[in-house]
């Protein structure tokens, strides 16, 4: 199970033989049940979760008392609250698990002790960093300029196997529509 993690960062970063033994010593594999959460809101997040099997989500409670997901993450994607692992500060998110997961969650103590010893993996956590940060911007770009309808079928074009495995309810959340507003739009009617 750890290769999984360990093809992915050879993917951007070579690692010697003595530095994947080293990570791997140092990783530990969970299985998280569906509906299971990571993180609560008011928590401090003190782990970056790389999901090896399954589907997890990251979202608000609005003031509506409503769920709003923010970001989706499924297998070979990191998921975690950035600054309140960086600033060991109270989230304000939940991280969730939309079906029964295995994931290797990473202590930021660890963490920190990995980069020191395997300065590569700097490397690598740059560009996991930049890539989330850019998927971030678009999904911005999206919500500002494309109808919920154009969203949907972006999202559905991109991601076809994604939109059979979450519940309906928190794709419509996703996209920023109703539930209801989904389903017109799996009708055909809208």
């Amino acid at each position: 199970m750890h290769s999984v993690l360990i093809n992915h960062i050879q993917k951007f970063v070579s690692l010697e033989p003595s530095e994947v033994t080293l990570l791997e010593s140092s990783l530990n594999l969970s299985q998280i049940k569906k509906k299971e959460h990571v993180l609560q809101e008011g928590q401090v997040c003190n782990a970056m979760y790389f999901i090896i099997k399954g589907c997890f989500r990251q979202y608000i409670i609005n003031n509506k008392g409503t769920e709003q997901t923010l970001q989706f993450g499924i297998e070979s994607w990191w998921i975690t609250d950035y600054l309140s692992f960086h600033n060991t500060t109270q989230s304000h998110f939940y991280i969730q698990a939309v079906e029964n997961s295995d994931i290797i969650a990473i202590d930021k103590i660890v963490l920190e002790s990995l980069l020191i010893q395997i300065p590569k993996l700097e490397r690598y956590f740059r560009i996991v960093s930049q890539k989330t940060f850019g998927a971030a911007q678009m999904r911005i770009k999206f919500l500002f300029t494309m109808s919920a309808e154009e969203r949907y079928n972006h999202f559905k074009n991109q991601n076809p196997e994604f939109v059979q495995r979450v519940p309906q309810y928190m794709l419509a959340s996703y996209l920023d529509f109703s539930a209801e507003f989904m389903s017109k739009i799996r009708a055909g009617k809208v």
